[in-house]
């Protein structure tokens, strides 16, 4: 009931260079993701695990033949869409050209139609609720976009912690799955991966995703390629902005391989699958 998932992009997507590169700068600078998509896959695989690649359609031209490789390995191939927009900045007709845009990619190089998808920096709020319904419409058969917490830049803050029905403005509905959190007190703190995965030691994730699973409640953790890379190009960045991006990278493997010691991982759409039949999800309607 573990899912591990990778969001396929380089570095330079990240949301904290948005304002400091152009589209010209980032095809200038160096492409390092490959290497480390395949170094999370062997791990996975060395602990009989595997994970959902939220793929960025802009990575796919060069990655192509790697991801065929995952997905005759066992993992599955999802969308992360095509450029790494944060959904604020895109109109609903930008939006759906971008996932198409994104798909098609997908069908076309990798050979795979992804039944999920992702939002990129998980912009799916109450403030761009109008996504759901697109992502309906495109024929996706579940979202993993909502963070459940309180954020700068993303966020449902009363969103269900487990895997839920989002309805849209429309009334349509989509299973969600979000991101690990844990209850502490009064707060509900980040835990699933990202940044939250490099801060907090590793026993403190371990510890989370085992005590969702003495529930049987289904866990989601994330990764970016570039979180295993503490020599990537450092790009000029506000002191506050490049500690976010940068603090820990040097130990975000050995975590990895801890939490895989510890914990068995599936991919998204197998878990979905299986409790769709098992139980009732909740609903959350972010009209």
């Amino acid at each position: 009931m573990n899912c591990f998932s990778v969001d396929v992009e380089e570095y330079y997507h990240a949301e904290v260079f948005h304002h400091r590169l152009t589209v010209s700068e980032r095809d200038r600078l160096p492409r390092r993701a490959a290497l480390f998509i395949e170094q999370i896959a062997e791990l996975l695989e060395s602990h009989e695990s595997r994970a959902t690649f939220f793929v960025l359609g802009a990575a796919v031209r060069y990655l192509a033949p790697l991801l065929r490789s995952l997905a005759e390995r066992g993992h599955e191939i999802a969308c992360h869409g095509y450029d790494h927009q944060h959904l604020s900045r895109l109109s609903p007709e930008e939006f759906r050209e971008d996932l198409r845009r994104a798909r098609g990619v997908l069908e076309n190089a990798a050979g795979v139609s992804p039944r999920g998808y992702r939002a990129p920096t998980f912009s799916v709020t109450h403030a761009t609720s109008w996504a759901l319904d697109i992502i309906i419409e495109e024929g996706f058969e579940y979202d993993a976009s909502i963070f459940p917490i309180r954020h700068d830049r993303y966020g449902v803050p009363r969103a269900p912690t487990e895997p839920f029905w989002a309805e849209a403005p429309s009334g349509a509905r989509i299973i969600e799955f979000p991101p690990l959190t844990l209850n502490w007190r009064l707060m509900r703190l980040p835990v699933g991966g990202g940044g939250y995965l490099r801060l907090l030691p590793g026993c403190v994730v371990r510890h989370c995703v085992a005590a969702r699973q003495r529930t049987g409640t289904p866990t989601m953790l994330y990764v970016h390629p570039w979180e295993l890379d503490p020599e990537q190009p450092r790009i000029p960045l506000p002191l506050s902005s490049r500690w976010r991006h940068r603090v820990n990278l040097h130990k975000t493997e050995d975590k990895l391989r801890r939490l895989l010691e510890a914990h068995q991982f599936d991919t998204a759409d197998n878990i979905l699958r299986t409790i769709r039949h098992d139980r009732a999800n909740a609903s959350y309607s972010l009209k």
